[in-house]
């Protein structure tokens, strides 16, 4: 046991002597590095402040070399500086003493202008005195003050200038009116020649010829009922007077006319004539009429090559085939209006198709213008404007009387064909038109009464026929209608001779047997 601790003492003590010896050996070894550390550290220090202290004053030399440097190009060019503001300043002064010289040049020169003005001034005043002086001697001769004189000089000026200016112009149009007149008149007389149509003057009387003379009392009836019939249905007058083998219709409406002409024809044809079979000639024969109105409104559209014209104004054109204007047919004048204006487009260069269809159009009032108020220039514009033609059209047709201005080149072609065709040699009648004016004026009084139902002027006007409304109109208010009629016709109308006022009050009963 004891042995053990010995041994552990003694080890203990040997790690103890060991660290001792180790701890003198190593700060022996340390403190001599460190030594030797320190000993070039100064070394090194005393090197670096030696090789800055010798930088540093390397730097101070070349610091003050550049500063030497700086200051000696300042001062040159602070001496260059001041040799130009020297050299400037020298030309300031020279300036300044010509700019003197100047000023007082300049002084002497306005005091001069100044003498001159007043020179002038006093000069001019002279010469306004002797002007006025002369003005008024002038005036004093003449009799005539400066404005009068003025005037006069101006007015004798102008009078010349406008002699000069009138003969110029006179031969100008001179040249001019030859050059556009033959022109004219070449493509006129072409247009003409092209379209050569035939006039021939309308009657207001259709005769119908009869197998034998007793089919007159036939058509006369028993008492007359049979021509009474046919004349209140159509509203014109059968005359049956010695002519042998004919029959003669009278009215100045040519569809009336045509209708009693079919109807009759039919009723001959037939043989039975009473007044039930009259009523249905006379409704077969409007139907013929309607369909023949419009088979010559689409041979008019195609004859002139108008194409895609609304079917009711088609139809209208068809009921100008009897209208008569003057004696002349409308229907063929409107085409040969339609046919002269498209050549003289064509000539001229001109939308011929727009003539055609405004010149066939022109007169369509005309169709209308016994049933509705208002000139036919304005009742034909309405009814193209209502089947929607162009506005153009429409200026066309209201302008081809000179009613209105003219919108295109084509409208004064429609007025010119339109005048063209209405002066031709026996183109038309004016007695004739003012005959049926006459007539239309009887019967649109007669149609102005209330409760009547139809009026027809008959026998050249010497007679009109009132067919009144039964139920509204009594045996003495018939009388009363008549009498007023007759007052108005007085007072409103001019004609020759007398005219018959015939009030017609008709009942009928009618019933079928089954």
């Amino acid at each position: 046991m004891d042995g053990i601790f010995m041994i552990i003492i003694t080890a203990i003590l040997a790690i103890l002597a060991g660290l001792g010896i180790g701890y003198f050996i190593r700060k022996n070894f340390a403190e001599k590095k460190i030594t030797n550390a320190e000993e070039k550290s100064r070394k090194i220090l005393e090197e670096a402040e030696a090789e800055a202290a010798s930088l540093k004053r390397e730097k101070d030399l070349e610091a003050k070399e550049e500063a030497h440097r700086l200051r000696n190009e300042i001062e040159k060019e602070n001496k260059e500086r001041k040799s130009e503001l020297q050299r400037l300043e020298k030309r300031l002064i020279q300036k300044e003493e010509s700019l003197d010289k100047k000023s007082g040049f300049i002084e002497k020169k306005e005091d001069e202008l100044l003498k001159k003005e007043e020179q002038i001034d006093q000069t001019q005043k002279k010469v306004d005195e002797l002007y006025q002086q002369q003005v008024e001697e002038l005036e004093r001769l003449s009799k005539l003050t400066s404005e009068e004189a003025k005037e006069l000089l101006l007015e004798k000026v102008k009078k010349d200038v406008e002699h000069e200016m009138s003969i110029v112009i006179k031969e100008m149009e001179e040249q001019a009116l030859e050059e556009a007149e033959k022109k004219s008149r070449d493509i006129i007389t072409m247009a003409i020649q092209r379209c050569a149509a035939e006039h021939t003057s309308e009657s207001t009387v259709s005769v119908v010829n009869l197998p034998n003379d007793e089919m007159k009392g036939r058509i006369i009836g028993r008492e007359g009922r049979n021509i009474r019939a046919l004349e209140n249905l159509t509203g014109i007058d059968l005359i049956i007077d010695d002519t042998p083998g004919a029959v003669i219709i009278s009215g100045f409406d040519p569809i009336r006319r045509e209708i009693a002409r079919i109807s009759l024809e039919k009723l001959i044809n037939d043989g039975r004539i009473h007044p039930a079979r009259i009523e249905e000639m006379v409704d077969k024969a409007r139907q013929e009429v309607d369909e023949i109105i419009r088979e010559e409104g689409e041979r008019a559209t195609l004859k002139t090559g108008v194409h895609g014209l609304h079917s009711e104004l088609a139809n209208l054109l068809g009921k100008l085939r009897y209208r008569t204007s003057y004696g002349q047919n409308v229907l063929q004048h409107s085409i040969e209006v339609s046919q002269l204006a498209g050549i003289m487009a064509s000539e001229l260069g001109l939308d011929t198709n727009f003539a055609k269809r405004a010149g066939l159009l022109h007169d369509i009032g005309k169709a209308m213008d016994q049933e509705m108020e208002g000139a036919h220039v304005n009742i034909g514009a309405s009814l193209a404007k209502k089947y929607k033609e162009s506005p153009d059209i429409l200026n066309a047709i209201e302008a081809h009387h000179g009613d209105t201005d003219f919108k295109t080149s084509e409208a004064v072609l429609i007025q010119a064909a339109d005048a063209i065709s209405a002066s031709r040699p026996g183109a038309r009648r004016e007695s004739l038109e003012n005959y049926i004016k006459r007539l239309e004026k009887l019967e649109s009084v007669a149609d102005s009464f209330d409760g009547v139902e139809k009026c027809y002027a008959i026998q050249a006007g010497r007679e009109i026929r009132i067919i009144v409304k039964p139920e509204q109109v009594n045996d003495g208010n018939a009388t009363i209608i008549a009498r007023d009629m007759v007052k108005r016709i007085e007072e409103e109308m001019e004609y020759p001779g007398q005219i018959k006022v015939t009030v017609i009050r008709e009942t009928r009963a009618v019933d079928y047997a089954k």
